[in-house]
């Protein structure tokens, strides 16, 4: 009986000591799983491409909303590539600018999210907001294994760059600017806040803003994980992956990932959505009332009682509950695009 315990215990020991191991590995190099996702997703294909993923497109959508489509911002990174979304043929109708950044984990996601011609359950939260009389600038940005931290911000700066360059040609108003985001996009919006509000987080990420700050009227924010150390393991193997490529990030590392430890008096008016990442938008919203900063924050768990799904506002054509926050955000936006 001694040695089966003792041969147990043994086989425990080494059990344990794998399982740590393996923890340990992924832990430090969580790119391991990503790119296993990664791989059943594109297959052969890579989730950067210098290329457009379509043919250019200079028409109505089947949904009577006018599309140019692949129009490159930049030529330095991979995916740097943005559609505009009009309400209509007439596009010299002078109309607020809202730039739309995709989530995905920093390893996933695209602005198209299948035909770009056709409406569809990826489409109906953009084609929504155009239809409340915006123009809608959709930017693809460069994703991990080959880029991280903060590739995609600078991305985000070029591609307002250039849209500033070619206002006229695209007939847009980049005075009233909104910039919107969801989950990864929403940090990337997060951030860019700080970046307009506070020179030395600008700074410290080596990033000039390439528009003024007045001229970015509001930021929505949808269920962005921005608290790092207060995540979850599978929210730390994305962030961590696309920071440092492990989850074991310094203080250096997590000063510069989160955008609430730089938040001024000059943020820009924020529309804050929660629900996976409630408590991140609750501590950015804390941040921003104490720099007296004007935001609103949908919270369906303590307004309701209810918990919905990350980045439920997507669902405002089926969710009486996602309808609602979608219009809040949008009277929100439009009290400030109308000042």
């Amino acid at each position: 009986m001694k040695k089966i315990q003792k041969y147990l215990l043994c086989l425990l020991g080494i059990v344990g000591g794998l399982g740590l191991m393996t923890y340990v590995t992924l832990t430090n190099h969580p790119q391991l799983v990503v790119g296993v996702i990664q791989s059943s997703l594109y297959q052969e294909s890579s989730p950067n491409s210098y290329s457009p993923l379509y043919d250019p497109i200079d028409g109505l959508k089947e949904n009577g909303l006018y599309l140019k489509s692949e129009i490159a911002y930049s030529k330095e990174y991979p995916n740097s590539f943005l559609d505009i979304i009009y309400p209509d043929q007439d596009l010299e109708v002078d109309r607020p600018t809202l730039f739309y950044f995709h989530g995905g984990g920093f390893f996933a996601g695209s602005k198209n999210m299948g035909d770009p011609l056709a409406a569809s359950e990826a489409t109906y939260l953009i084609d929504d907001i155009v239809s409340k009389g915006y123009n809608v600038v959709n930017v693809d940005y460069a994703l991990v294994p080959d880029y991280h931290f903060p590739t995609s911000l600078i991305q985000m700066n070029q591609a307002l760059s250039y849209m500033k360059e070619h206002a006229e040609e695209y007939h847009l108003n980049m005075d009233k600017v909104v910039l919107m985001g969801s989950s990864a996009g929403a940090i990337m919006v997060a951030q860019y806040g700080s970046i307009l509000a506070n020179p030395n987080y600008a700074q410290l990420l080596d990033i000039e803003p390439s528009i003024a700050k007045d001229q970015v009227k509001a930021l929505v924010i949808d269920d962005a994980p921005l608290d790092y150390p207060k995540l979850s393991l599978g929210a730390k193997m994305l962030v961590g992956n696309y920071v440092a490529g492990t989850i074991y990030l310094s203080q250096e590392e997590i000063n510069s990932y989160n955008p609430i430890l730089h938040v001024t008096k000059d943020y820009p008016a924020s529309f804050l959505l929660g629900s996976e990442y409630r408590t991140d938008l609750i501590t950015l919203q804390k941040a921003l009332k104490q720099a007296d900063v004007a935001h609103e924050l949908v919270d369906p768990l303590a307004e309701k009682g209810l918990e919905k799904p990350h980045g439920f506002v997507s669902n405002l054509r089926t969710d009486p509950v996602s309808a609602e926050a979608f219009d809040r955000m949008m009277r929100f936006l439009n009290e400030r695009t109308k000042e």
